[in-house]
């Protein structure tokens, strides 16, 4: 398995540990990528924390909806991507394990139940350069090599 290691670890810093799961979800021509805009203006991977008593697929399932309204089909695991950071936001230092997981197949389901959020399609590279996340960036950057792109 795949483990990539993104921001610094503090000496002295209590962190709050935030497990996430994140999908790569490309259109049916795999030249552009979709990613959520929080509204603090950051680009993200669709995805989030694993909440209690999920596994990777129910939270996976369970984000999409409400960020996307979307249903999926799951596809490869590229692996975990640590990353640690501070949230000036909640004031909070955060060790984040994001686990990418592929989407090979999606429906529009329904509307997205949160909608605070902006919703975008963006070619591949510019997509991985609009992520705030080095583990997100990484994670396209796994999906597109495994698709010789």
């Amino acid at each position: 398995m795949t483990v990539a290691t993104f921001g610094t670890k503090e000496e002295n810093v209590n962190y709050v540990n935030r497990y996430g799961v994140y999908a790569v979800i490309p259109n049916p021509a795999k030249d552009k990528i979709i990613l959520v805009q929080a509204p603090n203006g950051a680009w993200f991977l669709p995805g989030g924390e694993i909440e209690a008593g999920e596994d990777h697929f129910l939270a996976l399932e369970r984000e999409l909806i409400e960020e996307l309204g979307f249903t999926a089909t799951i596809g490869e695991y590229y692996g975990q991507a640590d990353e640690y950071f501070y949230s000036s936001h909640r004031d909070t230092h955060y060790y984040n394990p994001a686990y990418i997981y592929e989407v090979t197949d999606f429906v529009e389901a329904q509307k997205p139940l949160e909608d605070f959020n902006n919703i975008a399609w963006f070619p591949i590279d510019e997509a991985i350069d609009r992520l705030k996340r080095g583990s997100h960036k990484w994670g396209i950057k796994m999906w597109k090599s495994a698709q010789k792109l």
